[in-house]
């Protein structure tokens, strides 16, 4: 039969979903990438906040319409279904079985009662996932699920406590991706800073990307999510010291202002974050330093907007990502009396993105005449350039750099270019001769 597979949401969540195809083509299975030749549509879904809530709805809707042709079997997993299983099973009788995360040791067998009538015991595992990320990216998830308990998130009433990987078993994998020809890793997890506390009582993330840089033919790594609370010296020499590992921390503040962030349940002062960003670039001149931030938390006045606004202008982020504070269920901060207008949540993000794209703008202007390493990854649809990443970009998160075509170039090549031009988000660059 064939099978046609949709991810929603996380990088981590896209993880799941490349171990699902793994296992259905492991049971020979056909995959394909057009929902209208698929006799089996599996929908993974994310649950975070209400736009994600939505989109896996209307995703779920537009797949049942197949189910009139060529779709005999629809098939949901993934957060939405763990959080809202009862209701969706009343609501969507299009849908043939939802499967939620917790469910996930028993998915081979209900999917294979569903559709063969039969009940084959099977797991997902590293060792069958299909990459879909390209030829040369791939994620590497180290942990599950999230104890950190901030209050406008629902992730850890979802996807449950934090869980590291045993340390072995991360290598192992990252071994089996080097082998397919994955040269760049990208570590992911809720909280990348908490890896081994749960498992060896510390933090053992700056070991382990040290030893992750051993492996043979893996040429690049960075790592997501790094809570400010958990970012060490020795973190931060690890990044330093090692060619391979990119010079660039994601660190999630969430906002600057002290009460605010106290409402938040973070760990972090805007102090402490203030000394933590001029640190870094301290001691890696070149890093590349991202966030994301939360505007229109419960009670937050304008005044401590301002506060974030002035933050954000002096500190010069490279990458910045706001977003509008979204009241979820279930959580500590749907539950404070005074929410913010959603209309003026939505002008406090307008104001710091518009101040975000002047930064940027600037910041790529200072790019230019330098030159940098590059992966060639892909074709502009006019073929006038080729579209390349380098240590500065997390792919589908950043921007990209658009190198003059050149004959001598070739799809997954690593060269070195030098910056001639760029906008609010990308750089133009020319191939460097030797």
């Amino acid at each position: 039969m064939k099978v046609g597979f949709i991810s929603l949401g996380c990088s981590k969540n896209l993880v799941v979903t490349e171990e699902m195809i793994g296992l259905f083509k492991k049971h020979g299975y056909t995959i394909v990438n057009d929902e209208k030749e698929a006799e089996v549509l599996i929908i993974n879904t994310c649950g975070f906040i209400d736009s994600a809530k939505q989109e896996g709805i209307d995703t779920i809707l537009e797949m049942a319409n197949y189910k009139k042709e060529n779709c005999k079997y629809l098939i949901v997993t993934g957060c939405l279904v763990e959080r809202y299983i009862e209701e969706l099973e009343k609501e969507l009788p299009e849908v043939d079985l939802f499967i939620p995360i917790n469910n996930y040791d028993e998915l081979w067998q209900k999917i294979d009662n569903l559709v063969n009538n039969k009940q084959t015991v099977d797991k997902l595992s590293f060792h069958n996932r299909v990459i879909s990320t390209g030829d040369t990216m791939a994620y590497l998830k180290i942990a599950e699920g999230c104890s950190n308990y901030c209050t406008f998130c629902a992730i850890p009433y979802i996807q449950g406590k934090y869980i590291s990987r045993e340390y072995e078993d991360i290598l192992l994998e990252a071994k089996e991706l080097a082998e397919k020809g994955i040269s760049e890793l990208v570590v992911i997890a809720q909280d990348t800073t908490k890896y081994g506390t749960d498992l060896y009582g510390k933090s053992r993330l700056a070991e382990l990307l040290g030893d992750l840089s051993k492996i043979e033919g893996i040429k690049w790594i960075r790592f997501l999510y790094s809570y400010p609370e958990n970012i060490t010296d020795e973190l931060i020499n690890v990044v330093k010291n090692n060619e391979k590992i990119c010079n660039y921390f994601d660190i999630p503040i969430q906002h600057i202002n002290d009460r605010v962030l106290k409402l938040m349940n973070r760990k972090s002062d805007g102090d402490s974050i203030r000394k933590l960003v001029k640190k870094i670039r301290k001691e890696i001149p070149d890093v590349i330093i991202r966030t994301t931030l939360i505007v229109g938390f419960p009670t937050e006045t304008h005044e401590e907007f301002l506060e974030l606004y002035e933050f954000v202008k002096e500190a010069k982020f490279d990458r910045l990502g706001a977003f509008s504070y979204s009241r979820e269920e279930g959580t500590a901060a749907s539950k404070i009396v005074n929410q913010i207008d959603d209309k003026i949540k939505e002008e406090r993000k307008n104001i710091i993105m518009e101040l975000q794209q002047d930064i940027s703008k600037e910041k790529m202007k200072e790019k230019i005449g330098k030159t940098y390493n590059v992966i060639i990854e892909n074709m502009s649809d006019d073929g006038e350039y080729f579209i390349g990443r380098s240590y500065m970009d997390v792919p589908s998160e950043d921007g990209v750099i658009y190198v003059d075509y050149d004959d001598s170039i070739f799809i997954n090549d690593y060269l070195d270019v030098l910056i001639y031009d760029g906008t609010e988000y990308d750089l133009y660059a020319k191939i460097i001769k030797k």
